[in-house]
């Protein structure tokens, strides 16, 4: 996991930040928060979200999925991104993890727009399946074990030319090492293989934060 782009040198990491991120106060507050948590690594980084803010914006989406919320920043960054009447349904099992993201919601007046719920993930995006619900983006950064099971959650509930994002898929640069074979770095090259052949979506791994692989979901997948 890595809360900053992978394979920078600090001052053209530093410059990136100086001429690009736009974050706004509350999100700075809340990741300089985070840093001081015992599971920091876990928090997206700031180019990051504000990427993700930008695909939001130029999707025009209005109803989003956050699988995995931790201290809350995926969810704020794109609460903040989505137009007034839009929704994020977010997951997690963690009532103190999400204690500090629903201070962060409230304070940044986006509470209304955030529908947390407090279960294994699997479990609610059944839920969604079997309510009829659909989305326009999902993100997915949760436990690793079931990222392929998210995915295909996720790919059932997201529209038609909607945007499924996927966090971590670069995993610190091991799954590049052949030396490393421990069953999550194995997990992760076996995933970024499954959507490297899945002919449902166009897919672009962005090297940024951590890797972050973008998968289209084509109209006829």
């Amino acid at each position: 996991m890595a809360n900053q782009t992978l394979g920078l040198e600090k001052n053209l990491y530093d410059y990136l930040l100086s001429v690009s991120v736009r974050e706004p106060k509350i999100l700075t507050q809340l990741r300089q928060a985070t840093a001081q948590h015992p599971m920091s690594q876990m928090q997206i980084a700031p180019e990051q979200g504000q990427f993700m803010a930008l695909l939001i914006q130029l999707m025009g989406a209005k109803k989003t999925l956050d699988i995995g919320v931790f201290t809350g920043y995926s969810s704020l960054v794109v609460a903040l991104a989505l137009p007034p009447d839009g929704k994020v349904v977010a997951c997690d099992v963690s009532e103190e993890y999400t204690a500090i993201a629903r201070r962060y919601w409230q304070q940044a007046g986006v509470a209304d727009k955030i529908e947390l719920h407090i279960a294994p993930a699997l479990e609610t995006l059944d839920r969604l399946r079997s309510q009829g619900e659909t989305f326009d983006f999902a993100f997915i950064d949760a436990d690793k074990s079931n990222y392929d099971n998210y995915y295909e959650q996720a790919l059932q509930l997201v529209r038609p030319g909607g945007l499924i994002a996927i966090d971590n898929v670069l995993w610190s640069g091991r799954v590049a090492d052949p030396q490393v074979q421990d069953n999550r770095t194995n997990n992760m090259r076996a995933f970024n293989k499954k959507l490297y052949q899945d002919s449902r979506v166009a897919i672009s791994l962005v090297p940024i934060a951590d890797g972050l692989t973008l998968a289209l979901k084509i109209a006829n997948g």
